[in-house]
């Protein structure tokens, strides 16, 4: 897999890599092309947390990125999906838990409805969840938090989103 960004994580001191994660996640589209994003509100061992961030999660052994992302939206949002097309990879790190991410991203439009079933620590973390239009949601995180694992995730989802635009528009002509 290409990874057209890598990022390092400048908020926690490196001290080693003990695992990777394989994660799927979507820039997942209503019938309006507005944006699911969850807002995570949190206080936790990586600090306080007061930030957005798009549906998706780790991949179980096996599974292909439709499969985990329909898993991973059912169970944050309520919601199965179609991808319409991949965004791109994203390598990223969180030195606290010495753990390497390989984020692949897709632009993905919700199909059926289902019910939410989060894990305990999304129940506890997350606040809300809410549709935007890509504008908005691109406003959202240039004003999220700087500081943190929401720099992380803001440096990390911002350059998706803005691509996700992009698709977007192409998709409009």
């Amino acid at each position: 897999m290409k990874y057209f960004l890598e990022l390092e994580d400048h908020e926690w001191p490196f001290t080693g890599v003990s695992h990777t994660r394989e994660i799927a996640r979507a820039i997942l589209l209503d019938e309006n092309n507005k944006v699911c994003l969850e807002y995570i509100y949190d206080d936790d061992m990586f600090g306080h947390r007061d930030y957005y961030e798009t549906p998706g999660g780790g991949m179980k052994p096996g599974e292909d990125y439709q499969t985990a992302l329909n898993r991973e939206c059912s169970e944050e949002v309520g919601y199965e999906c179609e991808i319409i097309e991949h965004l791109g990879s994203i390598k990223d790190y969180y030195n606290l838990i010495q753990r390497e991410n390989h984020n692949h991203y897709f632009l993905a439009r919700r199909t059926k409805k289902t019910q939410i079933h989060q894990e305990p620590d999304e129940v506890r973390r997350v606040k809300g969840i809410i549709w935007v239009d890509i504008d908005e949601a691109i406003r959202l995180y240039e004003n999220m938090q700087d500081e943190l694992v929401g720099k992380l995730v803001k440096q990390r989802e911002l350059p998706i989103l803005k691509l996700a635009k992009i698709a977007l528009q192409k998709m409009s002509k």
